[in-house]
């Protein structure tokens, strides 16, 4: 015949930790409840939209104060072993929920719909994967962002780490990393409107395009730059992603540059090593986990490549990438199946590169 417990403690442990669950759900529940109820609010709200927006920032801003402040008591008021592994999930959970509410959940519906036809109607099976390398338009899309991967990222880090180095050695080093940067501060939009203007093309004498004003100034003949020059015509819109991310390469690379040690420098240079030398021998080895770092980052916004591609072409005259071809048959041929698939192509195509920049991050203790 068992014995009952005559621990006080285990029973006031366990009466605890009951009361810290019922205390925990309610107070989840409340806030669910009353944001809820916010929300309904706002939504049928006949306020004034500049006050609307007024209160729904506020809303925002305490909410989500309120949310973790109240959630954080609650899990105050478990034992410290429990307490030491439930509290971590208060802070990451809220950006796993919505991570996995717009990304996660996204991504399965679009592998979902990528295996049936354009209504979505009808199960294709990987048809649609077939299709994408039979298709002449997918061809050409596919060798456009290969050459926006190899040669824009190549020309990037090599500019960037060209400009670090020179940089670093300059006394208008702020200026001149001030104005290489700046091009960052543009959406990929604004620089496409801006880069249109650069190579824009009219019939005749007279030109407004800085670059056929340049060529015209001097004697040549203008040029529909990114119409009639194909294949050349995807080179000139590479140059407007050069212009834009040279200066993110240079800011990360002339950081890590700083912090090569100066000692080891020293002792290359009394030894007789040129600067070449130490510049291969000492400084490439030595940053070399950060140019991985940024080429792989820069590989991303190639692959994902649109903005400029529509804004200055509109993805025609043989400028097709992937993003464009995507957006063509999702959202103005209304093929879903086909459209959905292209996506899965390119996250496929994004994912390695990710990977690699994850693991890089962990080897430099970032997480």
């Amino acid at each position: 015949m068992k014995q009952k417990s005559s621990d006080p403690g285990a029973q006031v442990k366990q009466t605890i930790s009951i009361k810290a669950v019922l205390l925990s759900l309610g107070i989840l529940l409340a806030n669910i409840v009353i944001n809820g109820l916010i929300f309904v609010f706002f939504r049928d709200s006949t306020l004034n939209p500049l006050l609307t927006a007024v209160l729904a920032v506020l809303w925002g801003v305490l909410g989500v104060y309120l949310i973790y402040y109240t959630l954080t008591w609650a899990v105050e008021q478990y034992p410290d072993h429990i307490r030491r592994k439930v509290l971590p999930y208060i802070f990451i959970g809220p950006a796993v929920i919505i991570l996995g509410w717009l990304l996660v959940l996204p991504a399965l519906r679009t592998l979902y719909l990528s295996f049936f036809n354009a209504s979505s109607e009808k199960f294709v099976g990987l048809s649609n994967y077939a299709a994408i390398f039979s298709d002449h338009l997918m061809a050409t899309a596919l060798r456009n962002n290969l050459l926006w991967v190899f040669i824009g990222t190549l020309a990037c880090v090599c500019f960037g780490l060209l400009i670090a180095i020179l940089a670093d050695r300059s006394s208008y080093e702020k200026i001149a990393k001030s104005i290489i940067f700046m091009p960052m501060a543009i959406s990929f939009v604004a620089a496409g409107v801006i880069w249109k203007f650069v190579y824009y093309y009219q019939p005749g004498d007279e030109q407004i395009g800085l670059l056929n004003a340049i060529v015209t100034y001097f004697g040549g003949e203008p040029q529909a730059w990114t119409s009639m020059l194909q294949p050349w015509n995807n080179f000139f819109l590479i140059i407007i992603l050069i212009w834009m991310q040279t200066g993110f390469a240079m800011v990360i690379f002339s950081a890590a540059i700083k912090g090569v040690p100066d000692d080891i420098l020293e002792a290359a240079r009394v030894d007789g090593a040129g600067e070449v030398k130490i510049f291969f021998g000492i400084m490439i080895p030595f940053i070399s986990a950060t140019i991985l770092t940024v080429t792989t980052t820069i590989i991303v916004f190639t692959l994902k490549i649109f903005d400029v591609v529509m804004v200055m072409t509109g993805g025609q005259y043989d400028t097709e990438v992937v993003a464009t071809q995507f957006y063509r048959q999702f959202f103005m041929y209304r093929n879903f199946g086909y459209g959905s698939t292209l996506a899965i192509v390119l996250l496929i195509a994004v994912l390695p590169v990710i990977l690699i920049n994850l693991r890089q991050f962990r080897k430099q203790g970032g997480f």
